[in-house]
C-alpha cells in the first residue's frame, strides 16, 4: 500500500528547526520545504520532465516570504503545465528571458545601437542633428517603452503635433528615422515585422525647395557684388574658394592646411569630413593656389584655412558664407551650397562629361552596380575641367575678385 503523505501545516513549518544537515518536509504532490543547516527554509517542487522523463527539481521561493498556500498554488500551476507537456522550469526561464529582453531592448537602447552603426556612414554634424531630433521628439514618450510595444499608432500620435505646426521636413525625417530603427530591430531578431514602415504616408509630404542659385549668365553679377561687398577678406576668400573648388559649405569651412598637397596641387579631404564618407581629392588650379597665397598671411600659422573669428583655434562657421551672401543682397537668390549648382549648370552647358562633373561634386553614383565597377575618380579630366572653370570665373570678375582686391577697402 503506497505511503500517504500528510499535508504540512504552517505551525509545523514554523516549528521546524535546522539540523546538522539539510532535510525536507513533504506536503505531497511533489511539493516540499527544505530546512537548510543555516536555518533558511526553501520551497521546492520535484517532478519528471515531460519528454525525457528525467527527475528534476525547481525552487519556488523561501518561507515565510512565500506562505504555504502560495506554494501550493505554485505547485498547481506547475502541474497544469506538465499536463500540457510543458517543463515548468523551461517555462519560467523563457518568461524571465522575455522580461529581461523587454527591459534591455527599449526603444532608446535599440536606437542607441542603431545610431552607433549609422554614425559611421554620416558626417559628425549630421549624426549630432539626428540624435538631437530623437532626444527632442521621440525619447520623452517612447524611449523607455519595450521595442515590442512600439506601434504605428503611438508613433503617429507623437509626430502629429509637429505636423500640425507645419514642420513637415522634421516630420519626414522623424518618420524615416523611426522606420530605420524599427528595421534594425527586425534585422536584429528583436521583432518579427516593422509596424512603423508606412507611417510617413499618413502625413503631408514637404515641398521640395531647391537651394537658391544663380544662372550661369549671372556669374559676372555675383563677382561684381563680391568685389564691392562690405565683408572681410577672409570671408571673401571663403566664398571664392568654395566657388573654385565646388565643395559643400561644411567642407570649405573646415579645410585645414594639412589637407593641402602643394606638390601635387591637390586638396585632399579625408573621408570623415565628406558627406558620403569617401576621401575626395580636388585639383587646385592656378587661381585656387593664388587664393591660398592670399590666405597664408591670415591663417598660415593656424590649423584651419578659415579660422573662427571668436576662437581662431577652430574653423569658421559653415553659415559664414550664407550670412555674407545675404549682406550682399542675395537673400533668397543664392546660398553657399548654390555655388555648386551654379558650377554644375555651367559645366553641363559647356558640354563637359556628366560623370566628370559628378565626380568633381563628390556625388555618389545612384546605380550601385555601376558604382561598384566604376572606381575611377577622373582626376586628370577633372584637372582640365576645373582649370577651365577657374578661368571662366576669372573672366567673369570684370570688376575684381579677391585676387585683385585692395586691402585699403577692407571691412571687418
Amino acid at each position: 500500500m503506497p505511503r500517504v503523505t500528510r499535508p504540512l501545516s504552517t505551525t509545523e513549518i514554523k516549528a521546524a528547526k535546522p539540523k546538522e544537515k539539510d532535510y525536507s518536509l513533504c506536503d505531497g504532490g511533489g511539493l516540499e520545504i527544505c530546512i537548510k543547516a543555516n536555518g533558511s527554509k526553501l520551497w521546492r517542487f520535484r517532478y519528471y520532465r515531460p519528454v525525457s522523463k528525467q527527475r528534476n527539481m525547481i525552487s519556488f521561493g523561501s518561507w515565510p516570504e512565500m506562505g504555504l498556500s502560495e506554494a501550493r498554488d505554485a505547485r498547481s500551476k506547475a502541474k497544469s503545465l506538465l499536463q500540457q507537456d510543458i517543463d515548468p522550469q523551461s517555462h519560467r526561464e523563457e518568461k524571465l528571458a522575455a522580461v529581461k529582453a523587454e527591459t534591455e531592448n527599449t526603444f532608446f537602447a535599440v536606437a542607441e545601437r542603431w545610431f552607433n552603426v549609422k554614425r559611421s556612414s554620416v558626417t559628425p554634424a549630421y549624426a549630432e542633428d539626428l540624435w538631437r531630433s530623437l532626444e527632442l521628439y521621440l525619447f520623452p514618450d517612447i524611449g523607455q517603452k519595450p521595442i515590442t510595444e512600439v506601434k504605428a499608432q503611438t508613433t503617429i500620435q507623437i509626430i502629429q503635433p509637429i505636423a500640425a505646426a507645419g514642420k513637415l521636413e522634421t516630420v519626414r525625417r522623424l518618420a524615416q528615422r523611426v522606420n530605420e530603427i524599427m528595421t534594425y530591430a527586425v534585422n536584429s531578431g528583436l521583432i518579427d515585422a516593422n509596424p512603423c514602415s508606412g507611417i510617413s504616408k499618413v502625413f503631408q509630404k514637404p515641398e521640395k525647395n531647391h537651394m537658391p542659385t544663380l544662372t550661369p549668365n549671372q556669374l559676372p553679377e555675383l563677382m561684381n557684388k563680391l568685389a564691392k561687398a562690405s565683408i572681410s577678406l577672409q570671408t571673401r576668400l571663403l566664398i571664392e574658394w568654395s566657388l573654385h573648388t565646388l565643395v559643400r559649405p561644411s567642407e570649405a569651412a573646415g579645410a585645414t592646411w594639412s589637407e593641402i598637397d602643394l606638390e601635387n596641387k591637390l586638396w585632399r579631404i579625408p573621408a570623415e569630413r565628406m558627406k558620403k564618407r569617401k576621401p575626395h581629392n580636388i585639383p587646385l588650379t592656378e587661381q585656387s593656389l593664388a587664393l591660398l597665397e592670399l590666405l597664408r598671411p591670415i591663417s598660415g600659422h593656424r590649423e584651419f584655412l578659415f579660422p573662427g573669428q571668436r576662437d581662431p583655434m577652430t574653423h569658421t562657421n559653415e553659415q559664414t558664407a550664407n550670412a555674407a551672401l545675404k549682406r550682399m543682397g542675395l537673400k533668397g537668390k543664392l546660398v553657399a551650397h548654390g555655388l555648386r549648382a551654379l558650377g554644375s549648370t555651367t559645366l553641363n552647358e559647356k558640354g563637359f562629361d556628366a560623370d566628370v562633373i559628378e565626380a568633381a561634386l563628390a556625388h555618389s553614383d545612384k546605380d550601385e552596380v555601376r558604382s561598384a565597377y566604376n572606381r575611377t575618380d577622373y582626376l586628370d579630366r577633372r584637372r582640365e575641367m576645373m582649370a577651365w572653370w577657374s578661368k571662366h570665373i576669372e573672366q567673369a570678375a570684370s570688376v575684381g575678385s579677391a585676387l585683385t582686391w585692395k586691402p585699403s577697402v577692407i571691412a571687418s
